[in-house]
């Protein structure tokens, strides 16, 4: 730690001016550790000032994730860590200590992080929330003062970046209703937006197809079980032309263009940042959500939006939860 002693212009009346000394203390913890903890994999990275991640572990979230979290952060604490950011899969209480309610990783709805025992400062926020963060400071939206992020996986989630700055909203897209008379919703509602485009979706519907009949290559995969096929799955087949395979993509494709139309409608943002392992399906899967979109939205809102793909990949949501701590220090 240190003081940065220096003088700046004071002006008192138009013309003049006086210096004032002043001091700032610098902290010298230049570091970080950022945790992704999604319905899939949990993250836990340290991170520099300049985003750089300099450590990285991957776990499942299976098991006794939060002891698994709070593991894999002693291994990387150290004198120069200031701070823990987590982003997590649900809604959050806004003091940023309790995960209110998390559809897609039940383990931790009504947990209270306060329970880890950290040894340094923590900051909880929503997952898409982290991950529109680190798209905010170092990806996709740095060229963006107003845009929506949606991370487009086992779910859907979103984040709202307004003048810069994070909305701190809970931004549940995924879980807009576009039908009340759709199927039950883990998080008790009717409809949801992931219930029709999500990963976990496009599985469901896949496998249903399967089941009525319907001709696919699929019917190939894992030794002819067609209830061990995956997304990835179904993402090869289309790529490789199977018209079921491309069908089901471009089927939940539409539906995330319903609800790409409420999100211009209501935020009118300047630009859509998609991110998540659905956006490795683009030229099927995205753009129909585009055509769909451009359908519903209104047209002058349309006219000079941007919907483009993640930069930061994998590392958005750690990278955005690393800076929850260093905007606070």
């Amino acid at each position: 730690m240190g003081w940065i002693m220096g003088e700046v212009p004071f002006f008192t009346a138009p013309g003049g001016y006086v210096k004032i000394h002043i001091a700032l203390f610098m902290s010298s913890k230049n570091l970080s550790i950022g945790i992704d903890l999604g319905g899939t994999n949990l993250r836990v990275a340290l991170v520099n000032r300049q985003g750089e991640v300099l450590e990285k572990i991957k776990e499942p979230s299976t098991g006794d994730v939060l002891q698994t979290l709070k593991s894999s952060v002693d291994k990387l604490m150290g004198p120069e860590v200031a701070g823990i950011g987590i982003g997590v899969a649900g809604v959050i209480d806004r003091p940023g200590r309790i995960v209110i309610i998390s559809p897609n990783l039940p383990l931790v709805s009504g947990y209270d992080f306060n329970q880890l025992g950290f040894s340094v400062p923590f900051y909880l926020e929503n997952d898409a929330n982290a991950a529109a963060l680190g798209e905010a400071r170092l990806g996709a939206g740095k060229e963006y003062r107003n845009f929506v992020l949606l991370t487009l996986g086992t779910g859907v989630g979103g984040g709202v970046i307004y003048k810069g700055k994070l909305m701190k909203v809970a931004a549940e897209i995924g879980h807009m209703s576009i039908a009340s008379d759709g199927p039950k919703c883990f998080c008790g509602n009717n409809g949801c937006l992931e219930l029709y485009c999500s990963a976990r979706a496009i599985h469901a519907a896949t496998v249903k197809a399967l089941e009525g009949g319907a001709e696919s290559g699929l019917k190939e995969c894992c030794g002819g079980n067609v209830y061990r096929i995956t997304p990835e799955d179904v993402y090869r087949a289309a790529m490789d032309g199977d018209s079921l395979a491309r069908e089901m993509l471009r089927e939940a494709g539409r539906y995330l263009g319903v609800g790409l139309s409420n999100v211009v409608n209501i935020f009118s943002p300047e630009a859509i940042v998609l991110a998540g392992g659905l956006i490795g399906a683009w030229n099927i899967y995205v753009e129909e959500a585009i055509r769909e979109c451009s359908k519903r939205a209104f047209k002058s809102l349309m006219q000079n939006l941007k919907i483009v793909p993640a930069t930061l990949g994998d590392e958005a949501g750690i990278l955005g939860a690393a800076s929850l701590v260093f905007q606070e220090h």
